[in-house]
């Protein structure tokens, strides 16, 4: 065979192919109408009460609500806050430092930190 005999051959059995997959090819059919048995109504009270359940399938959703009680007073706990949030050390860690160890100049600040008027 000679190279037009095979172009022409591959050429017919592409197009055979083609209409052997037109023949199988999906047709559309619009959009179809929706058909519910359920009445707005039912549907909206149902949407609510889902809505109001909350999410079932979170990890925390058949715990509750998580009580938890304290023997510690709101003024030691506030003062405690206080003191940590204007430490400048308090967000130090240890293991930033060579062989984990804070340096000695590190531990005792140099510098006060609290406003002083000036003269």
């Amino acid at each position: 065979m000679n190279t037009k005999q095979l172009i022409a051959l591959s050429a017919a059995a592409f197009a055979m192919l083609g209409a052997a997959g037109a023949a199988h090819a999906e047709t559309y059919e619009g959009v179809h109408a929706v058909t519910s048995a359920a009445a707005r109504a039912d549907v909206q009270t149902e949407a609510v009460a889902a809505a109001r359940s909350g999410n079932i399938y979170s990890d925390a959703a058949a715990e509750g609500v998580a009580i938890s009680n304290s023997t510690r007073d709101r003024s030691s706990v506030r003062e405690e806050a206080v003191a940590t949030a204007h430490d400048p050390l308090q967000s130090l860690d240890k293991r930033a430092f060579y062989r984990d160890q804070v340096p000695s100049a590190y531990k005792k600040p140099a510098v006060s930190f609290s406003r002083q008027a000036g003269l």
